[in-house]
């Protein structure tokens, strides 16, 4: 992609689409989870001077349901929707106790393609379940990743192929076995409903960040969101759209070598990208927006801004010298940030009120993807 292609992009109208209906919620369900708790929203006053605004918090995802990363959200609801609707559990009163119960002696394997942090999510739910699971990881996955889905009792195939071409071997590899599910956390034609239970899942984040706010007299001006396939960036949007009563500009963040979300909105359509070059925000670094996702970002996103690995290893590093565990993908939302901020023009059209409240998504912690 060419700098003019990188540059950010932005959608005036964005904040007067509404979702065609309300996303559904899974916190009543993460409540029942041991160890549920909510995730930090951290004021960090040092920044919001820096960029010139009001206020700007970071929801810190770094320790969430025993994980480093905020992935469990989205994929324990999605299997716990699954196991409920395969053995017959009332999805109102779903539990892990009662998806054990149900299940009994039959064996189910969890399966699922990652680039680090999905992947560990889903064997963890295997785990609790006392189920197996098998995960498929692309190349450029950090030791410490692959480590950590070993940790879970998964079985892990290691391959030096893209991630796109890794969910589509973890796609096949299910084929024909009914006692096996497929976890995957991106859309194509003919599977669309566990990637849709798993945008749901991540509801609890922004559920969480409302009732944080409203706790210290506070709303949402805009919300910077790390970008992969674009699961949560969807589920943002659909909650902002749909449920709270915050319409908060919402802004994309990517790495400028895996910029799918970018190039699709600059075409007018899904395109892919080559992301052979590879990133530090491994957890980012996806070809290709997942197909359900497309059309909330096609008409509900305000921005779209990418950036370097450079200024996010930098961003770490502030991070860490503020107190906060925070990883590359995390802190690409304030490199991102700072691209809107810095520029006179993309602020403008965003029509940011001089005090902004500005909310950063750190979705993982430095123990989910060390720096090289």
């Amino acid at each position: 992609m060419t700098t003019t292609d990188l540059a950010p992009f932005t959608h005036p109208g964005a904040r007067e689409w509404t979702a065609p209906e309300p996303i559904a919620s899974a916190r009543a369900f993460h409540r029942t989870l041991d160890g549920y708790r909510m995730s930090p929203l951290v004021e960090v006053p040092a920044i919001a001077d820096e960029l010139g605004v009001g206020r700007v918090f970071v929801k810190d995802e770094s320790q969430r349901l025993g994980l480093p990363a905020f992935k469990i959200l989205g994929a324990s609801w999605a299997v716990a929707t699954a196991l409920a609707l395969r053995f017959g559990v009332s999805l109102d009163a779903v539990s892990l106790e009662a998806l054990r119960a149900s299940m009994g002696d039959s064996s189910v394997t969890l399966v699922t393609a990652t680039d680090g942090n999905h992947g560990r999510a889903v064997a963890h739910m295997a785990s609790l379940l006392g189920i197996r699971a098998r995960v498929y990881t692309p190349k450029g996955v950090s030791q410490a990743a692959r480590d950590g889905i070993r940790t879970e009792g998964a079985e892990l195939i290691e391959s030096d192929a893209e991630y796109d071409d890794v969910v589509l071997a973890a796609a096949a590899s299910v084929a024909g076995r009914d006692s096996e599910l497929l976890i995957q956390d991106t859309s194509w034609p003919g599977y669309d409903r566990v990637p849709r239970w798993i945008v749901e899942g991540y509801t609890t984040l922004f559920s969480e960040i409302d009732e944080q706010l409203a706790a210290v007299d506070a709303a949402p001006d805009i919300v910077f969101v790390p970008t992969g396939v674009g699961s949560l960036i969807q589920a943002a949007i659909e909650y902002y759209r749909g449920v709270s009563r915050s319409r908060p500009a919402i802004v994309c963040v990517e790495p400028t070598a895996a910029a799918c979300v970018l190039a699709s909105l600059r075409a007018g359509e899904l395109r892919s990208v080559d992301t052979s070059a590879g990133s530090i925000m491994t957890g980012l670094c996806t070809g290709t927006t997942s197909r359900i996702a497309w059309p909330t970002l096609r008409d509900g996103l305000d921005a779209a801004v990418a950036v370097e690995d450079g200024s996010v290893r930098a961003a770490v590093a502030e991070f860490t010298g503020l107190g906060r565990d925070v990883g590359p993908c995390g802190a690409s939302a304030l490199v991102g940030a700072r691209a809107v901020f810095s520029d006179a023009d993309v602020r403008g059209r965003l029509e940011l009120p001089d005090d902004a409240a500005v909310i950063l998504l750190s979705t993982e912690g430095l123990a989910a993807n060390p720096l090289p």
